[in-house]
Order: C-alpha cells, then structure tokens, then sequence
C-alpha cells in the first residue's frame, strides 16, 4: 500500500482538498485500497479545526465526498510513515524540510509537479477566496500523480 501525504499551511483548505479529491479519484479508479492517503499542515495556527467551508462547498459542488478530518501538524516521524509527502507551494516545501529534517529518500513534491508544472504554486483560497482555481489545480496535480502511481499496470 503507497502512503501518502498531502501538506500545506494549516491543513483546512488545499491539503484537505487533495486528500479528498485523490481518495475519490483512486475510488473511481477501483484503486482505493492501493493507497493510504492523509494530509496534515506546517502550523499549528488551525489545529484542530474541520475542513474549511469553501472547500467543503466545492468538493460537494463537484460530487466529491469530504470526511470530518480536523487539523493537524505534520510531524517528525511521517517521514518514515509515508511514501510520498507532497506540499502545495515552495513554502510548504521548506517548512516540511525544517520539520522533517531534510528530505534525503526524495520522497517530498510539490503537487504541480505531478501535472507538469513545476515550480507553480496551487493558490492559497483561504487567502484568495477562489476555491474553483484551486480545484482545477489540486484536481489536475492529483490525477497526475495517480496516473503516475498507476502508469506500471
């Protein structure tokens, strides 16, 4: 089973958002049980709080079931747990590397990379307001990487 975790700032808004939207792709796929998927933030400023509720409205808007996650802070010791953990901008990226402590397996992406984009950013829509680029983004990374993760079969 592949591991994966997807992180952003504070875990309520793209994070979520990518958890979800992989997990019901994986689903559609008939792949769900390949994948253990979660997602986590690098602050602590939302802990505890559920799904933002911009994200729940478009992940509902697009047919796509939203769990009662809460946020959480990446920790230390999902380095070794996960397989792949895959942040939304290059500030993720170097906060996950500071909590982390580097990143010497290369298990660590940015989602967009998975689309061929790299070195964009998925938008912050907790500062944006704009949830439908933002879905367009983490729906077109996560179907990449899922293609990527699934292209051997």
């Amino acid at each position: 089973m592949k591991r994966i975790l997807f992180v952003c700032h504070g875990n309520i808004c793209r994070s979520t958002m990518a958890q979800f939207v992989f997990s019901h792709l994986a689903q559609q796929m008939g792949r769900a049980g390949e994948f253990y998927v979660d997602s986590a933030g690098v602050s602590a400023e939302e802990l505890g709080n559920p799904v933002h509720y911009g994200t729940r409205r478009k992940l509902a808007q697009m047919g796509i079931p939203c769990g009662e996650h809460r946020a959480r802070v990446l920790r230390k010791r999902e380095y070794n747990e996960y397989d792949l953990l895959i942040g939304m901008d290059e500030g993720n990226l170097r906060s996950m590397r500071r909590i982390l402590g580097g990143d010497p397996d290369g298990k660590m992406y940015a989602l967009l990379d998975f689309a061929g984009r790299s070195g964009e950013s998925i938008a912050d829509p907790y500062y944006t307001g704009n949830f439908d680029t933002t879905f367009a983004d983490v729906m077109a990374g996560c179907q990449g990487l899922l293609n990527r993760l699934t292209e051997k079969d």
